[in-house]
């Protein structure tokens, strides 16, 4: 196994998972049970056998092995109580019998001995020891010593889970480049030593902008439309043992704020049919009241104008709101001014222009979205046709309207934002 390729490893794990969603009848709960158990544990999985083994690549086809094992073991022996637990048991004795054939060093088999995946992780009480592997795993993924790309490629496939194919195109390369890149950053870690766990002192501060990238990533990566909402859940805790980390930083304060105030609608986003709900026809008494109360005190722990503290400010507007029609649009498009003055970029411009659109009049925003647009950052992307439909639905032309709205559901990729935005046309025809 020593000899497998980490692309190969990386990839086998997507195949699982596409597996396990397409099964063939007979074993069609298994199969699902074990998707369903990989996401959450193979990236605990990984982080445990790093941090005890040292080896990246050893830790990655311990990980898949153990959901191989899976899929051929649960459709006849019965799906066990506790999945997660099972797999890292499945994973840390295949790691152990690798070491053992290597002569690995006696400590790092009794350290693995000493890992008790059967039980259930429970959050640290306050007073212990904050950062788990998964924390640990993040930080060593944004050490300086990889380029910035790197980084984030990096923990997209190992933190995050996402297939070398979906990070290419997201920063579009070919599927054989980010292979490559992933490898270096294996190889540079190895080879510079770069040590596995959180820095201290003024390391920890150096790091800190890119971890709080990569949590708001993974959060996005549950928290889209057709996301794995396991992926989000993650990324609150690892905000909120960050926080407790380091709770005099106003951006970490500020991210774990954000998450928590979006992270509060989780359970309204969809009617019962499954299909997406925009923020006006969610029905606001199924919004998480704790995790908002949650966000806002994490927000009045905010001194400083950060990216994700105006983001959160513009959530905290949102959550808060007792109606749609009671939302506090002219604060959310000055922050959103501020924003981006502060961190420019075509989405937030877009964002800018349907808060203009509200607080000041669909004419307004046609106008802030055509300044969008002017640059180029916009083209071929979808959801700038879907913001245009909307505005020029609120100025009265429902039928142009509806035809931006299929438009835009032609081009996104997204099948339940497709199946939200055709149900808009179909309204405006109506």
């Amino acid at each position: 196994m020593g000899q497998r390729s980490s692309a190969t490893v990386n990839d086998s794990w997507a195949q699982s998972s596409a597996k396990a969603q397409s099964p063939a009848p007979a074993g069609a709960a298994a199969a699902e049970a074990v998707a369903a158990a990989g996401v959450e544990a193979y990236p605990r999985i990984v982080a445990t056998l790093i941090r005890v083994t040292g080896d990246w690549a050893l830790a990655e086809d311990c990980a898949q092995e153990s959901l191989t094992v899976a899929l051929e073991r649960w459709p006849t022996d019965g799906v066990p109580a506790n999945p997660g637990g099972w797999l890292m048991t499945v994973a840390r004795n295949r790691a152990i019998d690798v070491l053992r054939r290597a002569t690995v060093e006696r400590r790092k088999l009794h350290d693995l001995a000493l890992l008790t995946p059967d039980e259930a992780q429970p959050e640290p009480e306050m007073g212990q020891d904050v950062v788990d592997d998964r924390l640990r795993l993040i930080f060593t993924c944004c050490h300086p010593a990889l380029a910035i790309e790197a980084r984030v490629a990096l923990t997209l496939r190992t933190v995050c889970g996402v297939p070398t194919a979906d990070i290419a195109r997201l920063l579009l390369v070919s599927e054989s480049t980010m292979t490559r890149r992933l490898t270096r950053a294996r190889t540079r870690i190895a080879q510079a030593g770069i040590p596995y766990r959180v820095p201290n002192g003024p390391a920890l501060t150096e790091r800190l902008p890119g971890v709080l990238a990569v949590l708001y990533l993974l959060f996005t990566r549950g928290y889209v439309a057709d996301g794995e909402p396991a992926f989000a859940d993650e990324a609150v805790r690892l905000a909120r043992l960050l926080d407790r980390l380091m709770p005099d930083q106003s951006e970490v304060a500020a991210l774990l704020a954000l998450v928590l105030f979006q992270h509060s609608r989780r359970d309204a986003r969809r009617d019962a049919d499954g299909n997406l709900l925009t923020l006006e026809r969610q029905d606001r008494y199924r919004w998480d009241r704790a995790a908002i109360a949650e966000g806002r005190a994490a927000l009045d722990r905010v001194r400083h104008d950060g990216q994700y503290a105006w983001q959160a400010r513009i959530a905290a507007c949102h959550a808060t709101a007792a109606s749609a029609d009671e939302t506090d649009w002219p604060t959310i498009a000055r922050a959103y001014d501020a924003l981006a003055d502060l961190r420019p970029s075509p989405v937030i411009a877009l964002n800018r222009a349907v808060a203009h659109g509200y607080a000041y009049g669909p004419a307004a925003g046609l106008v802030v979205l055509d300044a969008a647009r002017a640059g180029g950052g916009l083209d071929g992307y979808p959801l700038a046709v879907a913001v245009q439909a909307d505005l020029v639905a609120r100025q009265g032309e429902r039928r142009r309207a509806a035809g931006l709205f299929r438009e835009a559901a032609a081009a996104v990729g997204s099948t339940a934002e497709r199946r939200a935005l055709l149900d808009r046309a179909d309204e405006l025809d109506r």
